[in-house]
This record gives C-alpha cells, sequence and structure tokens, in this order.
C-alpha cells in the first residue's frame, strides 16, 4: 500500500518494479486517485488500485499488506501516531514500512529561499506548534519514536539529501508557484508589485548561492523505516 499517494508516487513507480503482487495507491482526495489513475494507463501500469480513504480509518482487515510507503504524507496527518497504529494495525507480521519526511529548514533552501521572501514581505499567520506543515516531523527522533510507539521493531533512520535541478532561476521559479501550496498560498495575498518584489528577491539569492548560473537546489529528507 502507497498512503498519501497524491498523484501517484511513488506508488506508481514501485508497482513498475514489481513482478507479481499490485499496489493499492489511497489518499484522501478522490480527484488525486483520478489523475493517478490517469499517469497510469498513460504508463501502461495495471497492478494498481486507488482508493479514497482516511489513513487514521483505513478500510482494510488487519494483516493485509507485505509492505507500506508514505512519502511526504505525515506532515499533513491530523494524528500522525493515530495514523502510523493504523498501518502498523494493516501490515503483515514481518511487513516493513518506509516514510519520507522533510529534515530541518536549514537543509532544505529549495523551499526556505521562497518562502523566507514571502514571510519578510507579507504578514503570514503562525500556526499552533504541532499542526500540519512541512517541517513539522523534522525534528531528530520524532518519527522514530512515533514508530516505535505504534509498535514497529527495527527502527532506523536515514538521512537522503538531494537536489531539484531547475538549473535556471526562471524554472525554479515558475515550479514552485504551481506546485508548492505554501508558496501559492502565500503569493495568492500580495498584488502584483509585491510579487514582483517578492520575485526579485528569490531571485537575487539564488544567483547569489549559485554564482555559476547553474541553479540545482539544495533539500533533504528523513527516511524512516520500520517492521511488524
Amino acid at each position: 500500500m502507497d498512503v498519501a499517494s497524491g498523484t501517484g508516487e511513488p506508488g506508481l513507480t514501485i508497482a513498475s518494479t514489481m513482478k507479481t503482487g499490485k499496489v493499492i495507491l489511497t489518499d484522501l482526495a478522490e480527484d488525486m486517485l483520478e489523475i493517478t489513475r490517469e499517469n497510469a494507463a498513460r504508463r501502461g501500469i495495471q497492478n494498481i488500485e486507488t482508493r479514497a480513504c482516511d489513513v487514521c480509518e483505513l478500510p482494510f482487515p488487519d494483516n493485509t499488506f507485505d509492505s507500506i510507503s508514505c512519502r511526504f504524507g505525515f506532515m499533513f496527518f491530523p494524528d500522525m501516531l493515530l495514523a502510523a497504529k493504523e498501518m502498523y494495525r494493516v501490515l503483515k507480521p514481518g511487513g516493513r514500512i518506509a516514510t519520507a519526511v522533510w529534515n530541518v529548514p536549514e537543509k532544505n533552501f529549495w523551499v526556505t529561499v521562497t518562502m523566507g521572501a514571502i514571510n519578510r514581505n507579507i504578514e503570514m499567520p503562525v500556526p499552533p506548534q504541532g499542526s500540519p506543515g512541512i517541517f513539522r516531523c523534522a525534528k531528530d527522533g520524532l518519527m522514530t519514536n512515533l514508530f516505535s510507539q505504534a509498535g514497529f521493531k527495527n527502527v532506523s533512520q536515514t538521512e537522503v539529501p538531494g537536489n531539484i535541478k531547475s538549473h535556471t532561476a526562471d524554472v525554479y521559479w515558475e515550479l514552485m508557484t504551481e506546485i508548492a501550496a505554501p508558496v501559492v498560498a502565500g503569493l495568492s495575498k500580495a498584488d502584483d508589485a509585491m510579487k514582483a518584489k517578492i520575485k526579485g528577491e528569490v531571485f537575487k539569492a539564488l544567483n547569489e548561492k549559485y554564482s555559476d548560473g547553474n541553479i540545482v537546489v539544495d533539500s533533504n529528507a528523513l527516511v524512516i523505516y520500520g517492521e511488524k
């Protein structure tokens, strides 16, 4: 099972590598899963099913799945421990789980360069501590402790550095303003002049950090693993 699949990843890629069996991709939003099915059809991936459901109330019997993946979903779950316990419940004995969450802001320039400019120029509401957000799961040990509390054993955490190879500031800006929900929400509060100011600050910061003109923006995630 792939949890919080969105438009299909990593569930579709996992399914494409399987010689037998299938992947059930789940998400709270049926509209997202419709795009998942379209993406699967376009790639010729047939060994999948989709199911719109709440991770805190998974509609599957105990001991159903051999493995579970969840990429950048935990940060949005209202009750992360309950979600982990539900995943534990539907996993078979000996089954494995892996989830990815974003590491600390200091290691994720890909988002802080833009959100920093937005926060400097627009008064954004400060969410309550522990509420859903991109860095909610970044604290060292938070997710491993959560997995242990849910019942998982052999729990481990691995840091995975990465980058966004946008190559130009224009491509980076277009990407962030199309798919990054916090950026879209922040810019929606700005008029055209303010948007231009924020964009200028972002471009300046990118060009200073990547002075060779090749914009390859740093990212960093934590992958947490466990077994039932």
